[in-house]
């Protein structure tokens, strides 16, 4: 996976490595540790409660206790920053160049993953996440444009020992759902990095959660975007504040759909 700095940050970089590299792309240091260390604070003390939050691909029925999620409606409850965070530009430009600049977020949560948690089953994500029944799909479909995007913002430190996230160099670039003959965990890389690095990848390619073996649990902020004509997993606008949306920003009145309502009329073509 590459690795790239804020000085070296190229659009044609990022889309790339999702594209026809390893299918993820590694931004180091984009937010400051004072920023991290606030918000981390903040998700450690609402996630201390042992409560199912809706977790998934787990690989056992304890699991949905140790992965505990805090969804974008109550991050902007417990703090507007939070969520603000996807407007950073080196990653909003990036989904941008990836997705088309009318790209909306379809999903956003902190994950803490609490020690004794036993991992995830490798998997894509939606709307590819049940691409074991394709024939469900129109024909043909594949992964030569892309309908997803994904974002992990690191808020402590990924580790192998804590669980970071493993993925599948290159498995994006052929879409089908991972099987058991695919030798998954003798293929994949782990997701490592520091709090305030954030990893795009291109959620085709098969990845997941991995075991949490330390004594410590492990918080990421996981976003999904999607291009503009895809359904969002998540109703964002539920209950937000009226006056959190009042004194939204266009970016994140972009990525909440503000600006591409349904249903709708046509828009009109310039006049040639």
């Amino acid at each position: 996976m590459k690795t790239i700095t804020r000085k070296e940050f190229s659009l044609s970089i990022v889309v790339e490595e999702l594209m026809d590299g390893a299918g993820a792309i590694m931004l180091k240091d984009v937010f400051s540790p004072e920023r991290i260390e606030r918000i981390a604070q903040t998700l450690e003390a609402e996630t201390d409660e042992a409560i199912d939050t809706g977790s998934h691909f787990n690989q056992n029925d304890q699991d949905p206790l140790l992965q505990r999620r805090v969804w974008f409606t109550r991050l902007v409850e417990l703090d507007p920053d939070i969520a603000s965070l996807v407007e950073e530009p080196m990653i909003f430009q990036s989904m941008q160049a990836f997705l088309g600049k009318e790209f909306v977020m379809g999903s956003m949560c902190a994950s803490r993953i609490m020690p004794g948690y036993g991992g995830q089953e490798p998997h894509i994500d939606y709307p590819y996440w049940d691409f074991y029944r394709n024939e469900t799909f129109p024909t043909r479909t594949n992964s030569s444009f892309p309908l997803n995007a994904q974002a992990i913002i690191l808020i402590d430190e990924f580790t192998e020992e804590n669980g970071a996230t493993a993925l599948a160099p290159g498995s994006q670039k052929d879409l089908r759902y991972p099987n058991k003959n695919d030798d998954f965990f003798g293929k994949c890389i782990r997701l490592t990095g520091k709090p305030g690095d954030v990893v795009l990848f291109f959620g085709a390619a098969w990845h997941c959660a991995m075991p949490n073996q330390s004594e410590a649990g492990r918080i990421g902020i996981l976003v999904e975007f999607l291009p503009k004509f895809v359904t969002p997993i998540e109703d964002l606008m539920k209950d937000l504040d009226a006056n959190y949306l009042k004194g939204t920003t266009p970016e994140m009145q972009q990525l909440l759909g503000m600006k591409y309502p349904w249903p709708s009329t046509p828009p009109h073509p310039p006049l040639q």
